[in-house]
């Protein structure tokens, strides 16, 4: 089951109109963030646009290729993209927290061919309760989101690690993310460490799954039912 925009269910017999999937109240609900995780090329921007829910791509906050503070790469030069210092969590979480108090923020979008911003992008979601947040890093600030009140929920995407390289490498060639040898040790790398990096967000706070689960647990956060927070 999926959710269109209008925030029904598609892909089933019956649809389901926004009253079904947000409670109607008369003092407006609080904005909350569902942030979805898990690793490069596990189907995290195809599982969020099928919800038809608002998405903050978290990828966008990535540090521009100049900054001195981005990490490398142990015993190569390439800067390590997979490492969470090469990304800024700050302007994500300021993101997120705007969005779930104003319903609008004005986000970068970046370009990872070039590693810069080369615009930014005024989001404006209004009154719509729910969002998703999604990228490889998301799990980073789950602690951060819940000492914030506004987290729904927190999912980390897994499966196959072969199947996930081979989406990767297709989806990076196909949109010319970096240079093909590049891609081929970043893609080589993060197969062997696929089981480590989920086991990291795991542990971060992020609730693995595959995409039905997923699918599942956003609908219930989008009827109101949102998780417990963790025990500090």
């Amino acid at each position: 089951m999926t959710l269109d925009t209008n925030h029904s269910a598609v892909g089933s017999p019956d649809r389901l109109n926004a009253a079904e999937w947000f409670p109607v109240s008369s003092s407006p609900l609080p904005t909350r963030v569902v942030l979805l995780t898990g690793p490069s090329g596990s189907g995290k921007s195809s599982l969020a646009a099928r919800t038809g829910l608002p998405v903050l791509r978290l990828d966008d906050f990535y540090k521009e290729g100049d900054d001195p503070t981005l990490p490398r790469v142990t015993g190569s030069t390439d800067i390590d993209w997979d490492s969470p210092l090469s990304w800024d969590a700050d302007a994500a979480v300021a993101a997120i927290e705007e969005l779930c108090r104003t319903g609008r923020t004005t986000a970068p979008v970046y370009s990872i061919a070039t590693s810069s911003i080369v615009d930014k992008e005024a989001l404006d979601i209004e009154r719509t309760p729910l969002f998703v947040a999604e990228g490889i890093f998301a799990a980073d600030i789950v602690a951060r989101c819940e000492e914030l009140g506004v987290l729904a929920d927190a999912l980390c995407l897994c499966g196959r690690p072969g199947t996930t390289f081979r989406r990767r490498l297709l989806r990076d060639l196909r949109e010319g993310r970096k240079s093909v040898p590049f891609l081929l040790r970043r893609g080589w790398r993060l197969m062997r460490a696929e089981r480590a990096i989920v086991g990291r967000q795991t542990a971060l706070g992020a609730h693995p799954c595959a995409k039905g689960e997923a699918l599942g647990r956003l609908a219930a956060a989008a009827a109101g039912r949102h998780r417990t927070p963790a025990a500090r």
